[in-house]
C-alpha cells in the first residue's frame, strides 16, 4: 500500500511540474508579446507627435499664420538638405562639415572622458587632493564656456585643436562629477573587507571601485556626448574654416532659417544615432547587474 501511494505520489508530481512548464511558457510568450505591444505603441506615439509638429509647422507657415522668413518651412529644410547633399555647402561638402564637427566632438569626448574618470576616481579616494582642487575645479566649471571657447580660439587657432579643447572640458566635468560621486558612493564595508583579504590600492580600484562607479560613469556619457558636439559647435560659431558650427553662422548671419534647422537636423540625427549606440554600449558592460523595479516594469 504504501509503495502504491509513493507511486501515485510520483505520478502526481511529474504531472504537476508537466502543467508547471506550459504555465511557466505561456508567462514569458505573455511578458514578450506585452513588450512588443507596448514598444509598437510607444514608436506610434512618436510619430503622431512629430507628423503633428512637422505637419502644423507646414501648415501654420503656408497659411502665413507665422513668417517663414523667420522661421523657416519643413519643405524648405528638406530642399536645403537635398541641396547640400547634391551640391554642397559655401565651404565644401557636407560630408567633409559633418566629419569635422565629428571629428572635434569625438575626440573632446574621448579625452575629456578619459581626464573626467580618471580625476574623478582618483579625487573620490583621496579626500585631501580633492579637499586641495575642490574650489578650483568649482571656480573652472562656473567660468562661461564662450569665454573659455574664446580662449581656446586665442591660444590655439582657428584649427580643429580649440574645438577639441572646448568640448573636451565641457565632457570632462560631467563624467568628473559622477566619477567622483560614484566612488564616494561605494560601500565602505566592501572596501574593508577586501583590504583585509590583501588586496592592493590597485586591485581595489579595478576590481572594486572602477566597477561599482560603472553604472554613474555610464550614466553621464548620455549627457557627455551632447556637451562634446556643443562644444565642438560652439568653438566653430566662434572661429573656424568648416564645420557644420560655421555653416549654421553662415545661413544665420544670411537670414536663412532653413539652413540654420537643415544643420540641427543633421546635428539630431548625429545625436540620436551616439545615444542608440551608447545605450548598447551600457547594456553590455552592465549585462552583469540586476534590472532595477523600474526597468522589470518598463520592460
Amino acid at each position: 500500500m504504501t509503495v502504491k501511494s509513493e507511486s501515485m505520489a510520483a505520478v502526481n508530481s511529474m504531472q504537476t511540474e508537466i502543467r508547471r512548464v506550459p504555465e511557466d511558457s505561456d508567462i514569458a510568450a505573455a511578458a514578450r508579446r506585452k513588450r512588443w505591444q507596448r514598444k509598437i505603441w510607444v514608436n506610434l506615439v512618436r510619430i503622431a507627435v512629430a507628423v503633428v509638429v512637422i505637419g502644423g509647422w507646414q501648415l501654420l507657415t503656408g497659411w502665413k499664420v507665422i513668417d517663414p522668413f523667420f522661421f523657416g518651412r519643413p519643405s524648405g529644410i528638406v530642399s536645403t538638405l537635398a541641396d547640400w547633399v547634391q551640391h554642397g555647402t559655401q565651404y565644401g561638402s557636407v560630408w567633409q562639415q559633418i566629419w569635422i564637427t565629428m571629428k572635434e566632438a569625438l575626440l573632446g569626448f574621448v579625452y575629456g572622458t578619459v581626464g573626467g574618470v580618471v580625476t574623478g576616481v582618483l579625487l573620490g579616494q583621496f579626500r585631501f587632493l580633492a579637499d586641495v582642487a575642490g574650489p578650483y575645479i568649482k571656480v573652472l566649471n562656473s567660468m562661461p564656456r564662450i569665454v573659455l571657447g574664446s580662449i581656446f580660439v586665442v591660444w590655439l587657432g582657428l584649427g580643429t585643436a580649440s574645438k577639441v579643447m572646448l568640448a573636451a572640458v565641457l565632457v570632462f566635468f560631467v563624467v568628473f562629477f559622477n566619477a567622483f560621486q560614484g566612488v564616494r558612493e561605494v560601500d565602505r564595508n566592501l572596501l574593508a573587507n577586501v583590504r583585509v583579504l590583501g588586496a592592493s590600492r590597485w586591485d581595489i580600484t579595478r576590481h572594486v571601485i572602477l566597477p561599482s562607479a560603472l553604472t554613474w560613469i555610464i550614466a553621464s556619457l548620455h549627457v557627455a556626448f551632447g556637451f562634446s558636439v556643443i562644444g565642438a559647435i560652439v568653438g566653430e560659431f566662434l572661429g573656424a574654416q568648416h564645420g557644420l558650427g560655421l555653416v549654421i553662422s553662415t545661413a544665420q548671419n544670411n537670414f536663412e532659417p532653413n539652413g540654420v534647422f537643415a544643420a540641427m537636423v543633421i546635428i539630431g540625427a548625429i545625436a540620436l544615432t551616439a545615444e542608440f549606440i551608447i545605450t548598447r554600449l551600457e547594456k553590455r558592460l552592465l549585462a552583469w547587474r540586476p534590472a532595477a523595479p523600474s526597468e522589470q516594469a518598463a520592460g
